[in-house]
């Protein structure tokens, strides 16, 4: 192994440790609402910071690997990482949104059973994981696997929307909680779309051809040049 493949090991291995990062803050933030724990959805919010650090990190050492002429394959594994990196960055955005409106949300009676929620979570950390899984090990089959995916988690977004919204019209002392609520579902959908995004980058890396916008059913688009 060349010393730039060791760089480029331990620039992936930071990717993971992101990636872990991340999804968990996910499943914790969820947690904190469904449970109503203010300590632990004060952890998420706290648990962002380590997160914005290591993507400094991930930023420095690309760049450091971006100087080195690296070859056609590899520059484009060093792109993709980049690209990465800002979407796990959001995913803990959007986590410490979704803690931040659990902590607002436990200050007031419960508005309803959560059941929408955590299956958009659900389904969203398992886009998450299936997606980076697919980029560790190259498979391109599971990475477009996930990309249609993501209309189950817009469905249950545009779902509980309705809901919400037909309860504001009818009971205005609601409107706070719902509209606490509806952050969190597009909080939840974001995540999914990051997912997809990954999912997308990891077939770029490993076949070279850009599927983005390609209706959203992993078919192929134009081969990268």
């Amino acid at each position: 192994m060349t010393p730039l493949d060791s760089e480029i090991t331990h620039l992936k291995d930071l990717l993971l440790r992101m990636a872990s990062m991340a999804e968990g803050l996910v499943v914790r933030s969820v947690r904190a609402l469904v449970e109503r724990d203010d300590e632990l959805a004060r952890g998420v919010a706290a648990g962002d910071e380590p997160l914005d650090q290591l993507e400094k990190e991930l930023d420095a050492a690309a760049i450091a690997l971006l100087t080195k002429a690296p070859l056609a394959g590899q520059l484009r594994l060093i792109t993709v990482v980049i690209k990465i990196t800002r979407d796990l960055e959001r995913i803990g955005d959007e986590s410490t949104t979704i803690a931040r409106r659990a902590l607002e949300l436990g200050r007031e009676p419960q508005l309803k059973a959560y059941e929408d929620i955590p299956a958009m979570s659900r389904l969203a950390t398992e886009m998450l994981r299936d997606a980076l899984d697919a980029f560790v090990h190259g498979d391109t089959l599971r990475a477009r696997a996930v990309i249609p995916r993501d209309k189950a988690v817009d469905a249950l977004n545009r779902s509980l929307r309705r809901e919400l919204t037909e309860w504001m019209t009818r009971e205005p002392g609601v409107v706070v909680r719902c509209l606490h609520l509806m952050t969190i579902s597009k909080a939840l959908e974001r995540i999914a779309d990051h997912a997809k995004n990954i999912a997308e980058e990891s077939v770029y890396l490993y076949e070279a051809r850009d599927i983005r916008h390609a209706g959203g059913d992993g078919e192929d688009g134009a081969v990268a040049a």
